[in-house]
């Protein structure tokens, strides 16, 4: 690919600068194996110019500037930012191909039984909760004054592990987007108080 071999033979320089001081030292673990007569003649460093810069006191090797890699998206080549693996573009088509997987392989019966399971647990639990089972001091105003703003520095893993509830749920609890029962405030109040 023409376009590679160009960026290539501009990293030329650096690749020589960073190759030529193991060059040296080959030819000079080299240049001592030879006979005795032969090795006591000095090798010249002319790649790194290291025997000059030892005579003038200077560090043994400069710095080398190593070219910044541009990042790219792993499907079409084109520039994205670093803290991303796909463009936009690409994204897209892949988002779209992943979610109606997902759709699919969700409607499947083991999966809509495991969600109504979850459902009945989630429904019996709430008949079974009475407000008395909350202490005095925690009330709503409490909650969303002094809990709700505390829970960002908590993980969705642990709220979701602590409540038993979805990942989306979790999110949305800790983002602040949706106040939970009143029957999960008492453990995200402890979980805040470990957190903190």
């Amino acid at each position: 690919m023409s376009h590679l071999c160009a960026r290539l033979s501009e990293t030329a320089p650096t690749w020589g600068k960073l190759v030529a001081p193991w060059a040296e030292y080959v030819a000079r673990t080299l240049w001592a194996s030879a006979p005795q007569w032969k090795s006591a003649r000095h090798i010249p460093t002319r790649l790194t110019q290291q025997s000059r810069r030892e005579a003038r006191g200077r560090p043994p090797l400069p710095p080398i500037d190593v070219p910044r890699i541009e990042h790219v998206c792993s499907d079409c080549g084109v520039t994205i930012p670093a803290d991303r693996q796909r463009c936009l573009k690409c994204s897209k088509q892949v988002t779209g191909v992943n979610f109606r997987a997902g759709r699919k392989s969700a409607q499947q019966p083991e999966y809509l039984a495991k969600r109504a399971a979850t459902m009945r647990r989630h429904k019996q639990a709430i008949q079974n909760w009475k407000p008395s089972d909350l202490p005095t001091w925690l009330n709503r105003d409490v909650y969303l004054k002094q809990i709700q703003p505390a829970l960002a520095s908590v993980s969705k893993s642990q709220i979701r592990s602590t409540l038993g509830v979805s990942e989306p749920y979790s999110s949305d609890i800790q983002a602040g987007r949706r106040v939970p029962h009143p029957r999960h405030w008492l453990a995200l109040a402890q979980l805040v108080v470990v957190a903190a």
